[in-house]
């Protein structure tokens, strides 16, 4: 059955246009191809890159981050409690005014007793600070150094699979194979299920390009990606340690050059020339589709980030607000939700016929002097 499905997985019609096939990429005259079992060797990359990741956050990030003067929130820990606990874990992590009503006669806390124990319970499992700064320094050195390995292969126009190219398609492909692998130990944002897709899409777009030789399109589009990121987690590094201009105006930076790219480059560029020039010369064959559908699961992503994008920037520009990743949970101090209950509790009181204006209680705080 297996070798079945493997003879049907590799048929030639699926993955070339009709006249060409797995014979047309045997090395021959001096030309070297790429092949589908190079793949492996991304596994054991990834699995390198994780090692490298972990001596790297300690060795090198957690020193860097003492030195830009990354600090550490004080976090107060919820006291131990198993009935709040047992909510907490297997019913949710944000219960309902009428849960807190009940988890009150159970607990013998007071409403806003079990509110701050749940605020500082969720603010526990949130990553620290310098768990998300050595994250976005350990991504921050690989984009860069990427970057730049990408136009070095770039440049180069051989005809045939040159060492630079084989490493730079195995690094990449190792390096997004090791997100993969750490998503469940990395910091979780907002856009968790979109990164996931991502990675997903970016692992079959670079393995597919590797097997039918589409390298220099690969190549191309690795480099688009690349060319921003590094602005990306270098303005978040900075946002960590509390430069806020430095992060600011790297930010803005990232946004014009993540606009142009990912927006302009890449759908009016490369797209058009993977999608449309293509059907001049061949009749429209599987692998045309697959490859082009994962360009534009792509491009539906940047087009999702760049809507955030935007919209961080112009709270910067037009309000010169500190920019911040919305797609990040940020920690709930006590100060906080308490002035959440009093106005809360001034709702209450408006229930009750009390003055109102502009939505606030009235309060009779004139005191006259007897004469």
């Amino acid at each position: 059955m297996l070798s079945e499905l493997s003879e049907w997985f590799w048929q030639e019609r699926l993955w070339f246009p009709e006249g060409l096939g797995w014979a047309d990429l045997e090395d021959r005259d001096g030309r070297v191809y790429a092949k589908a079992q190079d793949l492996w060797v991304a596994l054991p990359i990834a699995l390198i890159f994780l090692i490298i990741r972990q001596i790297f956050e300690r060795m090198v990030a957690t020193p860097l981050a003492s030195l830009l003067g990354v600090k550490e929130t004080v976090r107060l820990k919820a006291p131990r409690n198993p009935k709040l606990e047992s909510y907490y874990s297997k019913v949710t992590k944000y219960p309902t005014q009428i849960s807190v009503a009940s988890l009150c006669k159970q607990t013998s806390f007071s409403e806003r007793e079990v509110q701050r124990w749940f605020r500082r319970r969720r603010n526990q499992d949130r990553p620290s600070l310098l768990k998300k700064f050595r994250e976005a320094s350990w991504r921050f050195t690989f984009y860069l150094l990427a970057f730049i390995a990408g136009l070095a292969a770039l440049i180069d126009v051989s005809t045939t699979l040159l060492p630079s190219q084989y490493w730079y398609y195995m690094i990449e492909l190792g390096f997004y194979s090791s997100l993969l692998f750490s998503v469940a130990s990395d910091v979780k944002r907002k856009d968790f299920k979109e990164q996931i897709v991502h990675h997903v899409a970016t692992i079959l777009l670079i393995s597919f390009s590797w097997c039918v030789n589409y390298i220099r399109a690969g190549t191309l589009i690795m480099l688009v990606h690349d060319s921003s990121d590094y602005l990306l987690e270098s303005a978040k590094m900075f946002n960590y340690a509390g430069w806020r201009n430095a992060c600011n105006y790297i930010f803005i930076v990232f946004a014009a050059i993540f606009i142009v790219t990912r927006l302009v480059i890449f759908p009016f560029w490369i797209i058009y020339c993977t999608w449309v020039y293509p059907v001049t010369i061949y009749e429209p064959f599987f692998g045309y589709y697959f490859f082009n559908g994962l360009l534009m699961i792509l491009q539906c992503l940047h087009i999702f980030w760049a809507v955030l994008i935007v919209r961080i920037a112009i709270r910067f520009l037009t309000n010169n607000e500190k920019v911040d990743d919305d797609r990040s949970d940020k920690d709930e101090t006590d100060e906080s939700g308490e002035e959440e209950d009093r106005v809360a509790e001034d709702k209450k009181d408006m229930k009750k016929n009390r003055p109102v204006q502009n939505g606030y209680i009235v309060h009779n705080n004139n005191h006259r002097k007897t004469e």
